[in-house]
């Protein structure tokens, strides 16, 4: 009969002490007691792990993989314990930075061990809420814990939405470089969110009962673990909506730019219009020709008509023109 088994036949209440980077000694103090224990190791060495190994008799590949990092969301079943990596995030990190937050997992009747590399401010606060309290079942925290790890999306996602509708009010105002320039590092926030919610949801999808049925976690009500599940397909629904949203923006973004360079380019060219019969007029009375100088524009009001006026006359009918057309 494993620990939990033993709790639960008791019908003790369940208080699970949760450790943070103990030494061996405390770990091997806390298993002998035939207690539930959660132990989370925050960047532990390699030393480390390899204490934690031998105080629990872990298979070398799972040695290995509580090493590495940069893994995909996975479930590994071997004996008496499973081996999970689930992804969360930091809700603090600036977008487009680094957003994601691995969290290693080895899960029995008799303990549950959390490894990471970077602090998780959702995991501190689990712990500092259940380190003195009771809880229903080991299974319980087990779905606590993941659930701590994955709802750290919503707030992300939540800050996500209202930078897209910032983003399309100001391209809307005036498009600008800097909107395309958060686009993109949204982009990257989704896409990065997307690689392992994905597979979470698959894996959670498939292996809930694997978790339920680990052998001293008891009988509790399986529904938690759907919870997790639940939560996951919303996320990642979310995370496909934004990703479409952002592609909206982007076609808003080059829609605008693309309409204030044809306003532009219309200025430009009524402005070049406006110029080209000036350019002709006054290119062809600065003739230096004895006809023209002695013959047509020898009087005062010769230059006047001919000269000034058709720069004038020039000028006037191409505003109506312009106006009638709606350019101007």
């Amino acid at each position: 009969m494993s620990f939990g088994d033993a709790s639960a036949a008791r019908g003790d209440t369940l208080r699970v002490p949760c450790l943070v980077n103990p030494d061996h000694v405390d770990i091997v103090e806390h298993l002998d007691r035939k207690r539930f224990v959660w132990i989370d190791l925050d960047e532990p060495s390699d030393v480390d792990i390899e204490a934690l190994a031998q105080s629990i008799h872990l298979h070398p590949l799972t040695v290995e993989d509580a090493r590495t990092f940069d893994q995909r969301p996975k479930v590994e079943e071997y004996e008496g314990y499973l081996f999970m990596v689930v992804f969360g995030v930091d809700p603090e990190t600036e977008s487009g930075g680094a957003l994601l937050r691995e969290v290693n997992m080895i899960i029995s009747g008799d303990y549950v061990i959390t490894i990471h590399h970077r602090p998780i401010d959702s995991l501190a606060e689990l712990r500092a809420r259940y380190s003195d309290q009771p809880i229903r079942s080991e299974q319980f925290l087990v779905y606590k814990i993941l659930d701590a790890v994955t709802s750290t999306f919503v707030p992300t996602l939540s800050r996500i939405d209202d930078d897209i509708d910032d983003i399309e009010e100001q391209i809307l105002d005036e498009a600008a470089a800097e909107n395309l320039q958060r686009i993109f590092s949204l982009k990257r926030d989704l896409v990065a969110m997307r690689r392992v919610v994905s597979p979470m949801r698959d894996m959670m999808a498939h292996n809930s009962d694997v978790i339920a049925s680990l052998p001293g976690l008891g009988s509790d009500d399986r529904l938690y673990f759907r919870d997790v599940y639940d939560g996951l397909v919303r996320t990642s629904e979310l995370v496909d909506s934004y990703r479409d949203l952002l592609s909206g923006a982007t076609d808003m973004y080059l829609s605008t730019v693309a309409n204030r360079q044809g306003e532009v380019n219309k200025q430009l060219t009524v402005i070049a219009t406006v110029f080209l019969p000036l350019t002709f007029l006054t290119g062809f009375f600065g003739q230096n020709f004895s006809f023209l100088i002695n013959h047509i524009l020898n009087t005062l009001w010769s230059f006047l008509a001919f000269g000034i006026g058709g720069l004038v006359m020039a000028v006037v009918g191409f505003g109506v023109y312009f106006r009638r057309k709606r350019w101007i």
